[in-house]
């Protein structure tokens, strides 16, 4: 089996019609870890609550690194670190009045030698992109989705349903919550997109491979995607974490 290499970027924008940035992201120093949560609960508690979320992530990284071997090991600390975020959350909305109600979506990835094990909460998405083809790795926890999913909307109609930001499952609201466990086998040319919904309810699924497919470089992704977002009206805040996957022989700045 090819050893794989991978890098990564990320970017965040407040978008056309915010004012506020309620996104947050955590990239990892050893590209290890990788969060994007999307805040929800007024101009304050939104940007606190996802800021929470991946100060969580980022402790529980420094205090307590995940393993480096062991599917299982990894999905149990991916997933004891997703409900330390959610710990972090309700509590703070629990003491403090000013924020009551907050929340977040959550989307977080720890890498291993050849899979990336993915866990979210909410419609913060994602992707994998291999031979330019995208492929939607998460289930949104929304109103519409769930729609979709009983075939009761197409997703054409999905994206313009009133009710498309109206989610049924995020951090913070309650003191335990049910997350999803994606994991993803990986080989080299392939890439992985994080993001916030603000990228989807732009950008169609295609659009995000084609533009994997047109780069060399996860900065010109990243770019790219958040340009295209902001181009198309960015009605809310876009934050993406890029990763690209390169066979070991690659080279320059990969992990």
């Amino acid at each position: 089996m090819t050893k794989l290499k991978w890098r990564a970027a990320a970017r965040t924008d407040a978008g056309c019609q915010r004012q506020r940035n309620e996104d947050n992201y955590y990239v990892s120093p050893d590209l290890r870890v990788f969060a994007v949560a999307d805040g929800m609960g007024g101009a304050v508690g939104g940007a606190k609550a996802s800021k929470l979320a991946v100060e969580a992530v980022e402790k529980q990284w420094t205090d307590n690194p995940p393993p480096q071997n062991g599917r299982s090991d990894i999905q149990k600390w991916l997933l004891e670190t997703v409900n330390l975020a959610n710990q972090s959350v309700w509590q703070q909305a629990e003491e403090d009045a000013s924020v009551r109600g907050m929340g977040t979506t959550i989307v977080v990835g720890v890498q291993s030698e050849e899979a990336l094990e993915i866990a979210h909460v909410g419609d913060s998405r994602a992707y994998l992109l291999r031979d330019g083809k995208p492929v939607l790795l998460t289930n949104d926890h929304s109103v519409v989705q769930e729609m979709v999913r009983a075939g009761r909307l197409t997703e054409e109609q999905a994206r313009i349903n009133p009710y498309k930001n109206l989610i049924t499952r995020c951090l913070g609201h309650e003191e335990r919550v049910e997350i999803d466990h994606t994991p993803v086998e990986l080989k080299a040319r392939d890439w992985v997109v994080l993001c916030s919904d603000g990228l989807p309810t732009v950008l169609r699924d295609e659009q995000i491979g084609e533009v994997c497919a047109e780069h060399e470089e996860p900065e010109q992704v990243c770019e790219d995607l958040v340009k295209l977002t902001l181009d198309g009206g960015a009605p809310d805040n876009v934050t993406v974490v890029v990763i690209q996957y390169l066979d070991e022989a690659s080279d320059n700045g990969s992990k």
